[in-house]
């Protein structure tokens, strides 16, 4: 099978293509915490490249300045998964989500 992800795709097509792509590598479909454990380490190179990326950014000698972009889809990737492995639909969990937020009264630190 040729992994193709749709032009224009929905959230969905992302979740579905996840699927698709780790059944094809012989990736982990079962095991959640292994999953939650490989989405923390990838949000933990998303925030280095963002702070290596940052006007006070710094990184030691023998590093490089990460990718956002990529670290950006390696989270994607795993959100999908996480939700694939939960049954969760993300885009109707973020649309419910969002309902019960613009409920919510939001203040900030300061304002009170």
């Amino acid at each position: 099978m040729t992994l193709e992800l749709k032009n224009n795709p929905t959230l969905k097509d992302f979740q579905e293509y996840v699927l698709q792509m780790k059944k094809e590598r012989g990736f982990n479909l079962t095991d959640r915490f292994y999953e939650c454990c490989l989405f923390a380490e990838e949000c933990g190179e998303l925030i280095s490249a963002i702070r290596k990326n940052s006007k006070h950014g710094s990184i030691g000698s023998g590093s490089h300045v990460g990718n956002i972009a990529e670290e950006l889809a390696d989270v994607l990737i795993y959100l999908c998964s996480l939700a694939n492995m939960t049954g969760v639909d993300l885009e109707q969990a973020f649309r419910d989500k969002e309902e019960k937020n613009k409920k919510r009264v939001w203040t900030r630190l300061g304002d009170e």
